[in-house]
């Protein structure tokens, strides 16, 4: 920031015609205007100095309102999040939640035949009628969850699996939002992990708590869960399982952390880390203990410590280890990149009391491709995996959407990105001519303003002063060197002020982004504490492919984005490598051209919700995913983006300009818009919409003007349900392949068939819904 100096009362070297004395004080803030009256101008500027401000601070403090101003309509145009219709968004507990630099970890359900194939749950076709779960989607519990069950959490990781019967019971670490130290929670399940019934707090000492190993031995239910920060390690008794647990026995006086134990070959095995040693690499390190009993005593492993080795190596525990053909495998954790970045699976070939050898073996595991956008998109470094009595493995895993220290790496990044603004708005006031130098002139190791003979004496002793004052110097001659070599009159001189200007403004937008905007994730919505996923279908032909392939790249990125289906109407459709997707793409190429494709039946579709979007729209993930919310509150109503109102004798069709004057709506365009794949497909293709889609074909137009009408028709309660884009963008206008470039043609064609509907499926008007904003 610049820093005015202070102004004197006299003048030191002045002549009767001199123009280059400093005024005393140093100040070099005042702007210099040839005239007559200069002594005036310096007169007033010296009351300025004094009561008020100088011009350079006022220009400096202006210029930061402006770019300020420009960076609010910025964080409101990108990252405001506004009403979404009936219902509203399902917010999170006002406690819990709370954004924490450990991460926003949640913990998700995978299914395979083998503990190498598992797949998550999302891919078994789990459906959960009573939240409109169709199909349910990882993750199962997050800190949401928990805290809606009256448990404040920030977030759930470390999950272990004790399987009952047919009943599962999840239990995991939560970081308590209030008292910021771990608890360790549980919840069960009785539908093979589709929902989650949460129990409450299982355990909770005075100090951190986590990685709770849960295990049997001769009929009593043990928990070992890491409480490094006690120093010891120590093993809990179920006396009322699940809830209620007693200290049997302090294992060890050690401060180690996610520890397991594991019998094998007759002897019980003990696998932690220990961090607190001198010369231990942390996350790198890892240590065997045998004993013929899981309560003690414990002897230390020949060999230890195992491992002290890069923490990207796998040697701290990664979740429950685990038999598979007669082989035990460990779990550890990769935390390279970052903590916790991955989990890595290793075969243990040799453990004795002498030795132990273990070599890296791979996991058919998929990785998350969505970034942020996936609960698991950044790291996962915990899996729990067990064999149910069906013969099917079952695995709980953590994962979380932002790597570890994202917090303060953001903070840090949108500081350093305001102070470059400054600066920029420092560079613009030299460049103007409203600030005259950047540093203060009785700074500067050339300065001629008077000085107490003292402080020249201090001076002339101190070298490190005597340096700070010439780098001031040059400083300054390096800012009117600026000036003077980029003169504003001239167009290359107006282009650099611009870029400055740009870069600014640049600067701005990504301290918002930094600061304001979170993490970047764009989030699915819980309903009832559970997540889903729906197929976004576009509709498209040959002369639209710059569209489909900016669009896909967009949209597969979204959470709950499970497929793209590719309606392909006329022309060569593109190869599946054309496209950059992360989901899976099906073209399904039409032997006609026509709108009615957009509804037709589809058996492969896996999903009940359907997002019927355009490709020529474009908007937010996070759009998206709260429209997608909506919809699944009211899975019996069409949920868009677009509204209209149909009104007047005769119809006539308007724009949604109008259906805001009149502040209501009764029809939501289908080309953005949720609707349930079974219900809207089987209506539209039925013997009562023969006559409509006939229409369709001749006008090749109003195919969802059509399907409102049949939803109406086949109800007596609301039928269309509007949601607020925070933004929405008509790509096809910079491609020039719009579908309806005669507005008023396409307008009178869609009056005519609002006549015809009506007639057949009666009217809409009584059907009028008001905007709530």
């Amino acid at each position: 920031m610049v820093v005015p100096g202070a102004v004197g009362a006299g003048r030191v070297g002045s002549g009767a015609g001199g123009t280059n004395s400093p005024t005393v004080g140093g100040s070099c803030w005042d702007v210099n205007l040839k005239s007559l009256f200069r002594w005036r101008w310096e007169y007033q500027q010296h009351l300025l100095h004094h009561r008020f401000l100088s011009s350079g601070l006022v220009f400096f403090l202006c210029g930061l309102v402006l770019y300020g101003s420009i960076g609010m309509v910025y964080g409101w145009l990108m990252f405001n999040k506004p009403y979404v219709g009936a219902g509203g968004v399902v917010g999170l507990n006002s406690v819990g939640c709370q954004e924490d630099n450990e991460g926003s970890w949640s913990i998700g359900l995978f299914y395979g035949d083998s503990p190498f194939s598992l797949k998550p749950i999302e891919t078994m076709n789990f459906w959960k009628n009573e939240s409109a779960a169709w199909p349910v989607a990882n993750p199962v519990i997050t800190c949401a969850s928990v805290s809606d069950s009256g448990f404040a959490s920030n977030f759930v990781a470390d999950p272990f699996l004790y399987v009952q019967g047919d009943t599962l019971y999840l239990f995991y670490e939560t970081k308590n939002s209030i008292t910021m130290q771990g608890d360790i929670g549980v919840a069960k399940s009785t539908d093979n992990g589709a929902s989650w019934q949460q129990l409450g707090i299982a355990l909770d000492e005075e100090w951190h708590l986590s990685y709770p190993y849960v295990f049997n031995h001769l009929d009593k239910i043990y928990m070992m869960p890491e409480g490094s920060s006690k120093g010891e390690l120590r093993l809990y008794r179920a006396v009322n399982f699940p809830l209620q647990w007693t200290l049997e026995k302090i294992l060890m006086k050690k401060p180690l952390v996610d520890s397991f134990i594991i019998k094998h070959d007759g002897e019980y095995w003990l696998f932690g880390s220990d961090h607190s040693g001198f010369g231990t690499k942390k996350n790198g390190q890892l240590e065997i203990w045998h004993s013929n009993s899981p309560l003690g005593p414990w002897k230390p492993h020949k060999k230890n410590p195992i491992y002290n080795i890069d923490r990207s190596l796998g040697a701290r525990n990664g979740g429950r280890p685990f038999l598979y053909k007669g082989n035990l495998y460990r779990i550890g954790q990769d935390c390279g990149e970052t903590y916790g970045h991955r989990v890595r699976v290793f075969k243990v070939e040799v453990l004795t009391k002498d030795d132990y050898k273990e070599v890296e073996v791979s996991m058919d595991f998929e990785e998350p491709k969505k970034g942020r956008n996936a609960w698991n998109g950044a790291r996962y470094h915990h899996l729990d995996v067990q064999q149910l009595s069906s013969g099917k493995w079952i695995g709980v895993m953590d994962g979380d959407r932002v790597p570890s220290g994202d917090l303060v790496h953001r903070f840090f990044i949108g500081c350093a990105s305001l102070a470059a603004v400054a600066a920029i708005v420092v560079v613009l006031g030299l460049l103007l001519g409203a600030v005259k130098c950047i540093i203060p002139l009785n700074w500067c190791a050339y300065y001629l303003g008077k000085r107490s003979d003292t402080l020249l004496v201090w001076e002339r002793s101190n070298a490190f002063s005597s340096k700070v004052r010439r780098f001031c110097g040059r400083l300054n001659r390096a800012a009117s060197s600026l000036r003077t070599k980029i003169r504003l009159n001239t167009w290359a001189g107006r282009l650099v002020l611009a870029a400055i200007f740009t870069v600014g403004i640049a600067l701005t937008f990504t301290s918002i982004k930094y600061i304001y905007a979170g993490n970047g994730a764009e989030e699915p919505y819980p309903l009832k504490g559970s997540y889903s996923q729906f197929t976004l279908l576009t509709m498209t032909y040959d002369a639209r492919l710059w569209n489909l392939k900016m669009y896909v790249k967009h949209y597969s990125r979204c959470s709950s984005v499970k497929e793209i289906v590719v309606v392909w109407n006329k022309g060569t459709p593109p190869k599946l490598s054309d496209l950059d997707s992360v989901v899976p793409v099906r073209i399904r190429v039409e032997k006609k051209n026509s709108l009615n494709n957009r509804f037709r039946k589809d058996d492969l579709i896996k999903t009940r919700a359907v997002l019927e979007l355009d490709d020529d729209i474009l908007m937010t993930c996070n759009d998206i995913e709260r429209g997608f919310n909506v919809w699944r509150q009211h899975p019996d109503r069409i949920v868009g983006y677009y509204p209209r109102l149909i009104s007047g004798t005769p119809l006539k069709y308007r724009g949604e300009k109008y259906a805001r004057k009149h502040k209501g709506y009764n029809m939501i365009l289908t080309g953005a818009s949720f609707l349930d794949s079974k219900l809207a497909f089987e209506m539209y293709w039925g013997e009562e919409a023969k006559v409509g889609r006939e229409m369709v074909d001749i006008h090749f137009n109003c195919e969802d003007v059509l399907l409102n009408y049949l939803y109406a028709n086949a109800s007596r309660s609301s039928t269309v349900e509007y949601v607020r884009p925070t933004w929405a963008i008509d790509t096809s206008k910079f491609s020039g392949a719009a579908i309806s470039r005669d507005t008023q043609g396409h307008y009178k064609i869609r009056s005519n068939c609002l006549k015809k509907f009506s007639e057949i499926y009666g009217s809409l008007s009584h059907r009028k819904s008001e905007f709530d904003q």
